[in-house]
């Protein structure tokens, strides 16, 4: 897997695509996204996040005929027994409206004093042999009101990480990559991938 020049990374979020080519730059791989290719979104009918993560990147290689990496990640919230989890794209709904969804989850802790969350991220590396490799990744940390911050994506202005004061979108995106659960997933694969 060490001689991959270009991926398909299994997306049509924007924050997603220049989160990873950033990640990927100094490995010098070339990476377009589904969007990019027209590539069709596909049904996550999986029940984990693996199985969305594996069924997006076998989809998006098979049509590109390239390496593909797919994510599945989301914001699952302890007080409401994993909620969103699989679902966090979702409640945004069609318009990707993640102000009304940060709204929704802070409503339904309005009478709980347990605030705790976690972002996990499961990474998906599909090859055109058909061989794929999963790595996953979890940061800990809890959530305000209101939301704080510009930069980032999803749910991002409500969540601060364990041991910090700042949202994740109160961070330069260099920072947040650092510490992220796409970063701790992304760290997993390219030690396996690149590194072994």
């Amino acid at each position: 897997m060490k001689n991959i020049t270009k991926l398909v990374l299994a997306t049509h979020n924007k924050g997603k695509l220049a989160e990873f080519q950033a990640m990927l730059k100094p490995y010098g791989i070339e990476v377009v996204s589904a969007a990019d290719l027209n590539l069709p979104e596909p049904d996550e009918t999986g029940t984990t996040f693996a199985e969305n993560a594996v069924l997006k990147a076998a989809l998006a290689g098979q049509a590109a005929s390239l390496p593909a990496l797919a994510d599945d990640s989301g914001l699952c919230v302890n007080a409401l027994n994993g909620q969103p989890g699989l679902f966090s794209a979702r409640w945004a709904g069609q318009e990707k409206d993640f102000m009304a969804a940060m709204g929704k989850i802070n409503a339904m802790l309005a009478d709980k004093d347990d605030r705790s969350a976690y972002f996990t991220a499961t990474l998906a590396l599909s090859m055109p042999n058909g061989d794929c490799e999963i790595f996953e990744g979890v940061i800990n940390g809890t959530l305000v009101w209101p939301p704080r911050g510009a930069h980032g994506h999803g749910y991002d202005p409500i969540f601060v990480p364990e041991g910090e004061t700042r949202t994740f979108a109160e961070m330069l995106p260099h920072e947040k990559e650092k510490i992220s659960h796409r970063a701790l997933a992304f760290g997993k694969m390219i030690d396996a991938v690149f590194k072994s």
